[in-house]
């Protein structure tokens, strides 16, 4: 009996020290739980943590038979399980993790589950998907380079390229058609610069929205819509008639134009590898200068044509400028096509959480690239790629919601707050002063190269003017009579002349004023001014016939017994030898196509020297070239300052495009760059402005302040961070 109670009280001392060791290995094992859930454990793991526990318990069956006791399952199981001593007690399920509802969060990790995403707050949510995103930038850096760099690379390049070159067109056809559509639709003169403005206006706004629209919506998206915007405003503005729905389409034209160039960099930047991006992106940049080059050489072959046109009375006119503009539209329908063919941006898809798109459009890179080097053997080897923890975005949507306009209206209003929100994140830690900083160089050198790219040609153009009326003839007291007058008569003041009984039929006058003069029985016949002006003259017993000898032309001028039939109203298009013309054009074009050496050599540099000293040199010496204007006392002289000034700012426009993309991260990239190119819109529009009304008055304000803004903005480029061997964030 003794013996039976020894071996009775030696089980339960066996049976607490089994209870204490597994007490201390479950201990153990919660403890690793916790910081598996802290790296991201799943439930999926967990589950495997529970079947580990019931294993141990097996062993532990299997342990309790060492102690010569023969027991059954149940009775090892009881003793096991219910055993307990004053300092530690075993309850079933303690150590097993299994949670407790109503315990809070600190209760759930405590057990070693992880913490679910409705018990944090945003501060740990964001710290998260930092977290991911680092991770994922890693990540997608080898996965692009698994991808290589081939035929897709270059497919896309051509597709955005297009895009840029449409930019690149509606900058430049509104300088080109500005005379002619001034001409033919009557606009005086107080009207004329809104045309130009009112562009760069929905541009500048149109960079804002698009570019925050691609980073909620995708690069691809986002760049078909505003393309197809501005294809079709611009087709339709080639055919309206007034001056005021002329404004309103090339106004929307602009607005869609203005988010081509933050989506087409930001989405060409997220298939590049680190090694081939400033190359390629600077690469890309050419097609900006072929779109001016495309602009100046259509102007050229089609608007001095005014025989390319056509009437339908005297209401529709359609004139060779209006041709110009349809044919400039044709890189835009050109871009919405092949974009339709492109696939979206991996790395936004990635960014938003949609993995399984990311990846076939990663393994379609792959195997297109591939399958062009003569490897269509090569597996794509990636199989899970990081995606950043999504954070759902709050949004108060209204109950009375029922009619679709209200719903369109709540849609509208939820996108644009959400656009907003992105905005604001750029000046957050830690792009807030990468964002100031890349402000300053956008605003200084839109300011210096818009501002002085309109002075260059307005400065050509006095000088034009100055050389011209130097040439003026004057005739003084000349008495004409029975004389026919057929010819052109150009460049001329006559004053105190008497003419009588002369014939003017089948001519032209440019640039004539008449003085003082007499015209008795006369006949005007066929006749097409500019420039006219009839002052303080008398006219006896003289006839007009199909003449544009409008009431305006007559100044302070006295009629007697004199008739007009068949008078030509409204503006005419008519001088088919206008110098003028063909002259603004080939400037232009000279002034394009002079950035191509700069574009060659940043795209071969980019890379090799650096983006910031390339931002930096070039707006510091594209200052310092500002100070030969001193000597530009002729056209051609000032035609080369233009070419020189233009070659040497494009490398800095290549670089801070390239810089941009790479300081943003992802989310929202789009969105900054958008921004950086609203601003550099609003700074054109201010230089223009300021720039423009001092042509003739003076060059030193215009040189000392072009080289400042420029030399102080490459200084503060400078100051930006090397982005050169840095991942794409």
């Amino acid at each position: 009996m003794e013996e039976s109670y020894k071996d009775r009280t030696s089980l339960v001392k066996g049976a607490k020290d089994i209870a204490k060791e597994v007490k201390r290995q479950a201990v153990k094992k919660v403890n690793k739980a916790v910081d598996k859930a802290q790296d991201g454990y799943t439930q999926r793991s967990y589950s495997r943590f529970q079947d580990e526990e019931d294993d141990e318990d097996d062993d532990y069956y299997v342990r309790g038979g060492n102690y010569g006791v023969e027991a059954n399952d149940d009775e090892g199981s009881s003793e096991a399980t219910e055993g307990h001593d004053e300092d530690d007690e075993i309850y079933e399920g303690e150590y097993q993790g299994i949670p407790n509802t109503s315990q809070g969060k600190d209760g759930m990790v405590a057990l070693g589950q992880p913490m679910r995403d409705e018990y944090k707050d945003r501060h740990e949510l964001e710290t998260e998907r930092k977290a991911d995103e680092e991770e994922l930038a890693q990540q997608y850096e080898l996965i692009i380079q698994e991808c290589g760099h081939g035929r897709f690379q270059w497919a896309l390049f051509f597709v955005l390229g297009m895009a840029l070159m449409a930019d690149g067109v509606e900058v430049f056809v509104v300088g080109f058609v500005l005379p002619s559509a001034e001409t033919d639709m009557c606009i005086p003169n107080s009207g004329s610069g809104w045309l130009g403005d009112i562009v760069y206006l929905g541009m500048m706004v149109g960079a804002f929205f698009w570019g925050g629209l691609a980073d909620k919506v995708g690069r691809r998206q986002s760049l078909l819509i505003c393309m197809s915007v501005n294809g079709f405003f611009a087709f339709l503005s080639s055919f309206v008639q007034g001056y005021g729905f002329f404004l309103f389409c090339r106004l929307f034209s602009g607005f869609g134009i203005g988010g081509a160039v933050p989506t087409v960099f930001s989405y060409f930047s997220e298939v590049l590898a680190r090694e081939k991006r400033g190359e390629h992106l600077s690469w890309l940049c050419m097609f900006w200068m072929i779109g001016g080059i495309y602009a100046s050489a259509m102007a050229w072959a089609i608007i001095p044509h005014y025989g390319w046109s056509f009437s339908m009375g005297s209401a529709y006119q359609f004139h060779s400028w209006r041709v110009f503009v349809i044919v400039c539209a044709l890189p835009c329908v050109s871009s919405v096509v092949a974009l339709t063919f492109m696939p979206e941006s991996p790395r936004f898809l990635l960014e938003v959480g949609k993995h399984d798109e990311a990846w076939m459009i990663l393994k379609q890179i792959h195997d297109t690239n591939m399958r062009a080097r003569g490897q269509p053997e090569k597996v794509f080897t990636v199989n899970r790629i990081k995606t950043p923890k999504q954070i759902d975005e709050l949004i108060e949507i209204e109950s009375d919601t029922g009619t679709w306009y209200r719903r369109c209206f709540v849609r509208i209003r939820t996108e644009l707050y959400a656009i907003w929100l992105t905005f604001m994140r750029c000046f957050n830690y830690p792009v807030k002063d990468n964002t100031i900083k890349l402000t300053a160089v956008w605003f200084t050198l839109s300011f210096g190269y818009y501002g002085l790219s309109v002075w260059f040609p307005d400065v050509i153009k006095h000088l034009q003017s100055d050389a011209y009326a130097s040439q003026v003839k004057h005739f003084v007291n000349e008495e004409v009579s029975h004389f026919v007058f057929n010819f052109t008569l150009e460049n001329q003041i006559h004053t105190n002349g008497e003419f009588i009984n002369d014939r003017f039929m089948m001519m032209k006058f440019k640039s004539v004023t008449f003085e003082d003069s007499l015209f008795k029985n006369c006949l005007f016949e066929d006749i097409t001014s500019m420039n006219t002006y009839f002052r303080n003259c008398t006219f006896v017993n003289t006839t007009f016939y199909n003449t544009d000898l409008e009431q305006y032309k007559f100044i302070d001028s006295d009629f007697i017994n004199c008739t007009f039939f068949h008078v030509r109203t409204g503006c005419q298009i008519s001088f088919d030898d206008d110098y003028s013309a063909y002259w603004i054009y080939f400037v232009n074009f000279l002034g394009t196509l002079a950035v191509l050496p700069g574009n060659i050599v940043s795209a071969l540099l980019m890379d090799r020297i650096g983006r910031l000293t390339m931002l930096g040199g070039s707006m510091v010496l594209s200052g310092i070239s500002c100070f030969f204007l001193w000597f530009g006392t002729s056209e051609s002289m000032m035609i080369g300052m233009l070419c020189l000034y233009n070659g040497l700012t494009i490398s800095a426009w290549n670089s801070l495009d390239v810089i941009t993309v790479e300081l943003y991260p992802t989310d929202r990239r789009a969105t900054g760059f958008g921004f950086l190119n609203a601003l550099c819109k609003a700074a054109a529009v201010l230089g223009n402005l300021i720039f423009g009304s001092l042509v003739g008055i003076t060059k030193a304000i215009p040189i000392l302040l072009a080289s400042t803004v420029l030399v102080c903005g490459g200084l503060v480029g400078l100051r930006l961070p090397d982005t050169r061997t840095q991942v794409l964030m």
